[in-house]
């Protein structure tokens, strides 16, 4: 039986990213379910390895071609001597940045079943000149995907987002029934993909209370959200909604539906890391390859200290292998 190839991208070099991947390399219930092929740069790993008293890679290649079993892929784009662990650096962010387009092309071009990205740093990708925010807007981008969005995957909490990495102020400006209604078809479209059953959707308003009925916003629930979710409801999707923010998350609900539609990050962001930190998985939908990630920064503050932990990483590989078959 062959296992499947995933790509995993060891994010910024300066983060846990790296020692991470060198705990999952060691993980021996990964191993059993894919292939994991560490796209970054050997010297990185290995002064990972030093810092954190962990093995360094056993196998390690130059080419895809020369990966037939679990291996880091060395591209050699930055050197040990490059960057400090846990500061911000303009090489970094290039290196991470070029780790995750190697990824994604390795993916379209079908040589990997999926990608699973580790942490990148927003303040040194910008300091590279890197036109991007975040992984999203790169994979968009890269795949020239017209719609796509964010979803935070845990056992405990699903949430998908309308918005991401953008200002409060800017958040109602981005709204739109069709953009809602493209998050809403592609939640409902992943998610019974993954539970093998039509799912129930429930959707945030975006105001205090959901409004209140025009007493609280511009009317966003009334003009925006309520049309768009009347429409999705006429093509068949069960969705409840649009509810207060500050009571979608309650036990109760969280067992009654299978994932939340979100206005903006930290609406769902702050529920999702504060039950499932360490568990919790990062998904782009509406791709046309698969990428999963983890659900947390790179940690610059521990990174080096051998402390860093893997869980939300090897979830995130999980899950890739789940989309993947």
């Amino acid at each position: 039986m062959t296992l499947p190839r995933i790509a995993v991208t060891t994010g910024d070099p300066a983060g846990i990213g790296p020692e991470v991947c060198l705990k999952l390399l060691a993980n021996p219930e990964v191993l059993e379910i894919c292939q994991p092929i560490i796209f970054g740069d050997a010297s990185v790993l290995n002064k990972a390895a030093e810092e954190c008293g962990l093995p360094r890679p056993e196998k390690v290649v130059h080419r895809l071609e020369e990966a037939t079993e679990a291996c880091v892929l060395d591209f050699k784009k930055i050197a040990a001597n490059d960057y400090m662990t846990g500061c911000i650096n303009a090489a970094t962010g290039h290196a991470g940045y070029h780790y995750v387009i190697e990824a994604i092309d390795a993916a379209l071009a079908k040589n990997v079943d999926a990608v699973t990205t580790g942490p990148l740093n927003k303040e040194a990708l910008r300091m590279a000149d890197i036109p991007f925010p975040g992984h999203t807007e790169i994979f968009a981008d890269r795949t020239q995907s017209e719609r796509a969005c964010m979803l935070q995957y845990s056992e405990e909490v699903r949430c998908v987002f309308v918005t991401t990495h953008v200002g409060y102020a800017e958040v109602p400006h981005l709204l739109s029934q069709e953009r809602i209604i493209d998050v809403i078809e592609l939640a409902s479209e992943a998610m019974e993909r993954i539970r093998k059953r039509k799912p129930r959707l429930l959707c945030c308003g975006l105001n205090p209370h959901a409004g209140e009925n025009g007493l609280f916003g511009n009317r966003e629930e009334e003009q925006i959200i309520i049309p768009a979710l009347e429409k999705v409801r006429e093509r068949g999707i069960d969705i409840t909604g649009p509810l207060p923010p500050d009571t979608t998350f309650l036990p109760a609900r969280r067992k009654e539906y299978d994932c939340v539609v979100c206005m903006y990050h930290d609406q769902g962001h702050i529920p999702l890391k504060a039950l499932a930190f360490d568990e919790a998985v990062n998904t782009t939908l509406g791709l046309p390859i698969i990428r999963t990630s983890v659900d947390h920064g790179t940690a610059l503050d521990i990174a080096g200290q051998g402390i860093a932990n893997p869980n939300s990483l090897v979830a995130a590989v999980k899950l890739a292998v789940k989309l993947s078959k």
